[in-house]
């Protein structure tokens, strides 16, 4: 955050009446400091950066509505979101909870923005966090607003902001409601997008993630016409740019209470803890591995996230030191173990939607993560076929799944859940909240076998991709770097 602000603070100082500085989303969590204020602790951090514009992403919901109108509310920044409402129990004519649009007027010309955030945050996150909100897809709207700037405002350049992941950002792109956009401002997958992905409509940006890097996009105009731009994907570099000795202070001064405790090692591991890749991830890997050892049940379940950055081994010690503050980057909610029965059709079925959320053809049912983790169970499937047809075998203990068999399942509680629901999968026989901590059963874990070498298994292989996937994005020339 400190080199961050020196990185902002150079390039503002080059055009500084004409610069507008914009967050798309996930700033109050991820970290330790920020489950354990849900939040707060980043309010003063994100003013001080000097943000003109934010975007609710799809985990400020994570403490729930009153309190991301209270994180979100604290920041000096203006907030927008044409597509997040104040639920009513009529569903009709609901209330916004941001403005949809922000206007600046920059040297005689105004530069709108639009906002959307992921219109399936009720799915992707726990039900009960979004209580109170709901939601619509960006195309349900878009087309009128940019009407309402170009024309009724006349604003010389229209931008959309999302936080949807970069597949339906792309499939925005395509879509004729983005007529008359100029970028769409995309974030939630951490994607790093070096060269703008043209779509049918407008061109689609993302700026990776962990405050690793800054988009720098410039824009000429004349005589009220965006005749040129271009774009840069920066690496937020402590070499080019020192820290902000001001912002340095704030951050540690709000990090002392919880230092001590975070930064306790409660294990080692010889292999780096990464979780790029779509299918399997080392990270996810640890997870379940520690869910297995715990239970010893048929299957253990984790969800497709993306966050947390990786974790490398100290070519000094020959291990990466894992510390609570990297078990709360890694797991920042900390949810409770949860069982169930499952049958071989109902894990079947389960699978073929997981695939779905991951790789719907139509961009815009896609989760902006990744596909289920999980151990004891082996899938192959084939990424291009049609959703209910991508699963082609599944073993469970190195032996074929018997469609009438029941097996044990154990994954996280998800807040909101029907009872009988466990990692989306509905209809689960005897559920049972284990009254255990994912993070306790994680430190056992470290604590009897570290160090742990978790990597790549073959546990979901694809037919048409390798196992090293790293982006949903297909059939465009993006590459993940």
């Amino acid at each position: 955050m400190a080199v961050l602000k020196t990185m902002i603070a150079t390039l503002k100082a080059e055009n500084p009446e004409h610069t507008i500085i914009y967050d798309g989303g996930d700033y109050f969590h991820g970290h330790a400091v920020a489950s354990l204020t849900e939040g707060e602790a980043l309010i003063p951090i994100f003013n001080y950066l000097g943000y003109d514009l934010i975007l609710p992403g799809n985990w400020e919901v994570v403490y729930k509505k009153k309190k991301m109108l209270f994180d979100m509310g604290h920041s000096n920044a203006s907030k927008i979101c044409a597509n997040m409402f104040h639920k009513s129990a009529e569903q009709k004519n609901c209330e916004l909870v941001y403005p949809p649009y922000w206007i600046k007027y920059i040297a005689g010309i105004k530069i709108g923005v639009i906002g959307y955030t992921d219109h399936l945050i009720p799915k992707r996150q726990s039900p009960a966090y979004s209580e109170g909100l709901t939601f619509e897809h960006a195309d349900q709207s878009l087309a009128k607003y940019v009407k309402m700037l170009r024309e009724d405002e006349a604003c010389a350049v229209v931008l959309v902001a999302t936080h949807m992941g970069l597949a339906q950002q792309v499939g925005l792109a395509n879509n004729p409601v983005s007529a008359g956009v100029d970028y769409i401002l995309g974030a939630d997958t951490h994607e790093r997008v070096r060269v703008p992905i043209e779509g049918k409509y407008t061109k689609v940006i993302e700026c990776g993630a962990f405050g690793s890097f800054l988009g720098k996009l410039d824009l000429k105009i004349e005589n009220g016409k965006l005749i040129d731009s271009s774009y840069q994907l920066l690496d937020v570099d402590p070499e080019k740019y020192a820290a902000d000795k001001s912002m340095q202070t704030m951050v540690d001064q709000i990090y002392a209470p919880y230092k001590d405790e975070l930064q306790k090692v409660i294990g080692t591991s010889k292999t780096p803890l990464v979780r790029y890749f779509v299918m399997e991830t080392p990270m996810d890997n640890l997870i379940t591995d520690a869910i297995m050892w715990k239970f010893k049940p048929d299957l253990a379940l984790s969800n497709g996230f993306r966050f947390c950055q990786p974790l490398n081994v100290d070519p000094k010690t020959g291990v990466a030191a894992i510390t609570k503050e990297f078990l709360w980057n890694m797991l920042p909610v900390n949810s409770e173990a949860k069982s169930g029965i499952a049958t071989g059709n109902q894990i079947m079925d389960w699978l073929e939607k997981e695939l779905q959320n991951a790789f719907a053809k139509d961009p815009s049912k896609r989760f902006g993560g990744w596909f289920v983790r999980f151990n004891g169970m082996e899938v192959n499937f084939t990424i291009g076929n049609e959703f209910g047809k991508r699963v082609n075998w599944v073993k469970v203990g190195k032996k074929p799944l018997d469609l009438n068999k029941e097996y044990k399942i154990i994954a996280c509680e998800r807040e909101g859940d029907p009872d009988d629901t466990i990692c989306r999968m509905e209809k689960v026989k005897n559920p049972v909240k284990l009254k255990l901590l994912l993070h306790d059963v994680i430190e056992d874990y470290l604590k009897v076998n570290s160090p742990v070498a978790p990597k790549l298994e073959k546990r979901a292989t694809a037919t048409d991709e390798p196992i090293t996937l790293l982006t949903q994005l297909r059939e465009t020339n993006y590459e993940f770097r």
